[in-house]
């Protein structure tokens, strides 16, 4: 099969549904962990916005053109508090519309240990089989995506807002118990909080009573070591799939980030 990849397609199941984006085809992963497989880059990688064959990927998947003109690109995706829809100069006001002046969810979760982090409605729970959680809590809704970013802002003070995708691929963590760390920080942030109401009106926030949801990855074996494949440097990634996690695919030769990889075109190959 051949075609450009896109980022893991996941069903919340237990474990974890993967697929993977190959052109128009989507190959069930989970039916190959335990039995070696290949990726092999043409070398190709084409635009994910206009289709133009480019030589280099900007922003996972796009040329330097499109890069530089959509929104989705902005440095306002990357950190949501610069948001400018409301100085009037937003990339694609309509596409602002659309998803950024819409609810996001500040939540808690369990990747590389204790995180902060902020979604669109639409994307629980995708943004957290991403991003490798094992588990997650909503703590706020808010009304835009430039007050999620504030509010992340505020938790980042007492706790990470990245994770460490070393320490992600070593194991799942042990677990948390994400209410009653929700229950120390939200005291730490209230002032913050005031603020952002008063600046954004009352109804800016609103707090959350959420159970823990927990997430299962297909992961027979962790590494021990890692080596991290990249098309850029070597055409050919093969191996034993041993799991996925994340957007991740773990190899018993190493592991490759697909999601980094975004408009490549590859083949794909069951050995």
């Amino acid at each position: 099969m051949l075609g450009c990849i896109k980022k893991l397609k996941s069903n919340h199941s237990t474990p974890i549904e993967y697929k993977l984006p190959l052109g128009d085809q989507l190959v069930n992963l989970n039916q190959y962990i335990g039995q070696a497989i290949k990726l092999t880059h043409t070398g190709n990688i084409y635009c994910l916005n206009c289709s133009k064959k480019t030589k280099k990927s900007f922003s996972q998947g796009y040329c330097f053109n499109c890069m530089r003109k959509l929104a989705a690109c902005d440095m306002c995706i990357m950190k949501p508090e610069t948001c400018h829809y409301h100085l009037g100069t937003c990339r694609e006001p309509k596409w602002g519309e659309d998803n950024c002046m819409i609810p996001h969810y500040v939540y808690l979760a369990n990747t590389s240990g204790l995180k902060v982090g902020i979604t669109r409605h639409t994307q629980i729970p995708t943004r957290w089989i991403d991003q490798g959680a094992t588990q997650a809590l909503p703590i706020f809704k808010v009304k835009t995506r430039r007050i999620s970013g504030l509010v992340e802002i505020a938790l980042a003070e007492f706790i990470a807002d990245k994770t460490n995708w070393r320490a992600l691929l070593k194991g799942d963590n042990a677990e948390l118990d994400l209410l009653a760390k929700a229950a120390a920080l939200k005291p730490l942030i209230a002032e913050k909080l005031a603020d952002i109401k008063l600046n954004f009106g009352e109804d800016a926030i609103e707090e959350l009573n959420e159970s823990v949801v927990d997430l299962s990855f297909p992961v027979t074996q962790y590494p021990t070591k890692i080596k991290s494949f990249n098309f850029d440097k070597e055409a050919e990634v093969s191996g034993v799939l041993e799991g996925i996690k994340g957007q991740y695919l773990i190899f018993d030769t190493g592991v490759i980030n697909i999601r980094k990889f975004t408009s490549y075109e590859c083949e794909f190959e069951a050995l």
